[in-house]
């Protein structure tokens, strides 16, 4: 029976490790959060900018990023809005924001629990003027923090790496 026992955990332990084949972690030097990112990315500093952004070695325009804004530590995700509210918000503001030059669609938000935490799950089609882009983004608000954690990449790339974008972007986890 032990051994009956011991075959079917190394069975799950292969399948979930398999489910995260070519991925690897990355977790705040702080405790704060963790995530998955793609195998043969490299972190790369941005002054002024995002504070956690990856590339792609290969795709040098495939790129994951994690903004943290501070907001009002009395709010909570819904009270800023249902996920299409604050998707559409992101749209305006960040990601195709007046005379950038961008257009973008939201494509598709959708709201999910993780334990007490609420994260808005976002997918954009944003337009340049010489190519089209993909992007999936997921929100979470926590103790006065907006997290805003999203892959990118060239239209051209989507069908190729969409499922693995969802799984990077889902990963997010806040950890305290």
């Amino acid at each position: 029976m032990s051994r009956l026992v011991a075959l079917v955990l190394a069975g799950l332990l292969v399948a979930c490790s398999a489910a995260a084949a070519g991925l690897n972690g990355f977790q705040s030097p702080d405790g704060r959060y963790a995530f998955l990112y793609p195998t043969g990315w490299t972190r790369v500093q941005v002054s002024g900018g995002p504070q956690v952004v990856f590339h792609d070695l290969i795709n040098s325009d495939e790129t994951l990023s994690l903004v943290i804004s501070e907001v009002n530590p009395t709010n909570d995700l819904e009270k800023l809005g249902s996920a299409v509210a604050v998707g559409e918000q992101l749209r305006r503001t960040v990601i195709a924001p007046d005379g950038s030059g961008r257009q973008a669609e939201l494509v598709e938000a959708s709201e999910r629990q993780e334990g007490p935490r609420t994260f808005y799950d976002l997918e954009y089609a944003v337009h340049l003027e010489d190519r089209d882009r993909h992007e999936l983004a997921t929100v979470v608000l926590d103790r006065g923090r907006l997290y805003t954690f999203a892959a990118s990449t060239n239209e051209i790339r989507w069908a190729k790496v969409k499922d693995m974008f969802h799984q990077v972007v889902t990963s997010f986890t806040l950890l305290v």
